[in-house]
């Protein structure tokens, strides 16, 4: 897999410093699963927090706190075969993936809803994200040659392809591309001719789709 769009610097930075809300941090961690160049990166970047840390000046803990903090550690292989047996959870009902495609394990440990009709030849549905009720995520299965209605956003919209592959005035972008768009964007991205694409999408704020159809799926958003 070509990765070609990728993360912000400040996203990455918010990934490291624990700031990136749980929704963009999901997308985050799909994108980082399939490109060596930001997880380098953001080694680096945590690297820069460890060396920022090291010389802040200590503040008084509690007592017993590395008593729990040895516990913590204790527990910690229970926490680990917890992390690696995640739930992995049936496809959402009305979702259908091309051949040799399946959904990354982060997002299948993820329950998601069924799918259903918002536009001509769109289908989404909600991700849960249960460490934060307020994020908003998404998943769309779009048909060839269609369209998301137009529309812009009141904060950033971060989208990661799974399969297949769109385009909008900015650029071109495939199978694990990160698509960073803010307020000032406006556009209708448009899937390719030749494949179904499946895509998610987080946001921090609300999408503002245009005219009459903005009404119509106001209760989705």
């Amino acid at each position: 897999m070509t990765v070609a769009t990728h993360p912000s610097d400040e996203t990455l930075l918010r990934y490291a410093a624990g700031t990136l809300p749980a929704g963009p941090k999901l997308l985050v961690d799909l994108h980082l699963a399939h490109c060596p160049d930001c997880r380098q990166l953001l080694r680096a970047f945590e690297s820069v927090g460890g060396v920022l840390l090291d010389d802040m000046t200590g503040v008084p803990v509690a007592g017993d706190a590395l008593a729990r903090t040895l516990a913590r550690i204790d527990a910690g292989p229970a926490h680990t075969a917890t992390a690696r047996h995640r739930p992995h959870h049936p496809l959402p009902a009305g979702l259908s993936l091309p051949a040799g495609i399946v959904l990354p394990a982060p997002l299948a440990a993820r329950r998601i809803g069924p799918l259903r009709p918002v536009a001509p030849g769109v289908r989404m549905a909600r991700v849960h994200v249960d460490d934060d009720r307020d994020t908003s995520v998404l998943l769309f299965r779009i048909e060839p040659g269609r369209s998301i209605p137009e529309h812009t956003h009141e904060g950033l919209e971060y989208t990661h392809v799974i399969c297949g592959g769109f385009s909008d005035p900015l650029g071109h972008y495939g199978p694990g591309d990160l698509v960073e768009a803010d307020a000032d964007v406006e556009h209708t991205p448009k899937v390719d001719d030749d494949g179904v694409c499946v895509c998610i999408a987080a946001f921090e704020g609300r999408l503002r789709f245009s005219g009459l159809l903005g009404v119509v799926l106001r209760p989705f958003f």
